[in-house]
């Protein structure tokens, strides 16, 4: 039997352990707080709260996501347990999410995972030095470790459409700026692809075909729900929190080919107005 053990187990790792669940895999993983996914068993893990015996907690795990961001210190599961998973040989796949943040501002061009890494933010950085820690540990040590950079995740509850809803939404201008998206069914199926064709090493973009400037998100969003949009604010009038600025520091495209070319991957959402569609379908 395969078990899944998630570094993290939140919005995304949530929606791929219970697509695996659905399976028939064994899940478990760690959370902030236990009680955070009644669903599974749940271990409290942070960077004050180390697991007190990994053993027990990986014991008939095959696979390993990581999604955990980095700290001001660095990445806190390969600062307490680097080492320990490092010298495991039962894990046939270990996934770190990690995000395009590492490319920084290419002027709005496209960039695929041979490019160079220039994260111009912090938060770029802290991704860029996780990836390196990572990684390395999958050549000196064999861990098996892929590297996923995701582009804005959105589904449900977490989309232009609820931010409507809600009262949250705003249509920022900042001219010449586009976004690259991925809708979170499609970032499990990347993942579930990438589990049954491990490519230890291998980096991944994932994202969807279709860079967009975000008020044309808001736009679209506004009409399918039919409300009117709200209006235009410039970049510099916006009401954004420090990490959700810093999202617009970088300007550009990402490109997908390999998940199409080395996994196999069909996009069910190509682009944002497909996967908007199918959530206000289900709202």
């Amino acid at each position: 039997m395969s078990g899944l053990f998630c570094f993290g187990l939140g919005y995304s790792a949530g929606f791929l352990a219970r697509a695996l669940a659905g399976q028939g895999w064994r899940i478990a993983g760690t959370a902030r707080d236990e009680l955070a996914h009644r669903d599974f068993a749940l271990r409290r893990f942070d960077r004050a709260h180390p697991l007190a015996d990994l053993d027990a907690a990986l014991a008939g795990m095959t696979h390993l996501l990581l999604s955990i961001p980095p700290d001001q210190a660095g990445d806190p599961v390969l600062d307490c347990h680097g080492t320990a998973l490092a010298a495991r040989k039962d894990l046939r796949w270990v996934g770190y999410l990690s995000s395009t943040a590492v490319y920084g501002d290419r002027g709005g061009a496209w960039v695929d995972e041979e490019a160079a890494l220039a994260p111009a933010g912090e938060r770029g950085r802290r991704r860029a030095a996780a990836e390196a820690g990572w990684l390395a540990l999958q050549r000196e040590h064999g861990l098996p470790v892929q590297i996923f950079r995701l582009a804005g995740i959105y589904g449900p509850e977490r989309s232009a459409l609820d931010a409507l809803r809600q009262g949250r939404a705003q249509r920022i201008e900042k001219p010449g700026t586009v976004f690259s998206r991925i809708h979170i069914e499609d970032l499990v199926q990347v993942l579930a692809a990438s589990m049954l064709q491990p490519r230890p090493g291998r980096i991944y973009n994932v994202c969807d075909d279709e860079p967009a400037p975000p008020g044309e998100v808001v736009e679209f969003a506004a009409a399918l729900i039919g409300r009117p949009p709200p209006p235009k604010l410039s970049f510099a009038d916006a009401t954004l929190s420090p990490m959700a600025r810093s999202f617009y520091d970088d300007n550009k495209r990402v490109a997908n080919r390999r998940i199409k070319d080395e996994l196999g991957v069909k996009l069910l959402y190509p682009s944002y107005r497909q996967g908007l569609a199918a959530l206000n379908r289900t709202a």
